[in-house]
């Protein structure tokens, strides 16, 4: 009887689990963690003079006084670019001249979508900069006599038009906000004072320019008559200038922006 309880017992435990004492006392390491590094410290963009601006301010402003320049400069003779150059009749040049001015306005839709889905605000406002100066070069070349006829420079002339309206309308809804994102959040107060130098440089160039163009046109003869060319070609080439400031200086622009 005794030897069949023996041979019972083991078959009533059968999840019992043979632990062995070197599971059950496992060691512990008492070596201590070495201390992750420190993270180096977020890299500050450079400053205007020691202020709290930062310097890429300074571009932006630039870059946008010498795009409104080049616009409103290029509006200001539009309309009689279209009547003695191109000989439209007033309905043509009316009608084409509100359609240039009603894309312009429709195309920052278009801008929006390519940097908020695609691009990023800089490479936005940097391909369609050059977008923008590719319209003024052919808008200049479709006002040069000796280059073609009438069927050769309203095909330029509506080309360029076509791009210029691309082109403003495209980078308009980046670079007030692109000029925003370069300060840290510390500084709001210079934020603030920042869109007000900026929209002071917007009406500056649309001021001066509709002054200036005119009198390039009018004043300046070449190739025996009014200078159109010189009227579109001025205004292409601060547009230029504006993007090769904006471009040349990315440097100072904060890396963590789009």
């Amino acid at each position: 009887m005794l030897e069949e309880r023996e041979r019972k017992e083991p078959a009533m435990n059968p999840f019992q689990k043979n632990e062995s004492k070197e599971t059950l006392f496992s060691p512990v390491s008492t070596e201590e963690v070495p201390p992750r590094p420190p993270s180096p410290p977020k890299k500050s963009s450079p400053k205007i003079c020691g202020s709290s601006y930062p310097l890429s301010i300074a571009f932006i402003v630039v870059n946008e006084f010498c795009e409104r320049f080049s616009y409103y400069g290029m509006k200001a003779v539009l309309t009689l670019y279209f009547l003695y150059f191109l000989h439209w009749n007033e309905d043509t040049s009316t009608s084409v001249y509100h359609a240039f001015s009603s894309l312009c306005y429709f195309t920052p839709i278009l801008g929006a979508i390519i940097a908020d889905s695609w691009l990023g605000k800089f490479k936005t406002i940097i391909y369609l900069s050059l977008v923008y100066v590719l319209g003024h070069v052919l808008k200049s070349l479709g006002a040069i006599p000796i280059l073609g006829g009438n069927v050769v420079h309203t095909i330029l002339s509506l080309i360029g038009l076509s791009l210029i309206a691309l082109g403003t309308g495209g980078i308009k809804p980046c670079v007030a906000a692109f000029g925003g994102d370069q300060f840290e959040e510390e500084h709001a107060e210079e934020r603030t004072r920042y869109f007000s130098v900026f929209y002071l440089s917007i009406n500056a160039g649309s001021l001066i320019s509709t002054f200036i163009t005119p009198m390039l046109r009018g004043d300046v003869q070449c190739f025996g008559d009014d200078c159109y060319a010189l009227a579109f070609g001025v205004p292409g080439l601060l547009m230029v200038i504006a993007l090769g400031k904006y471009s040349g200086n990315q440097e100072s622009l904060m890396p963590s922006i789009g």
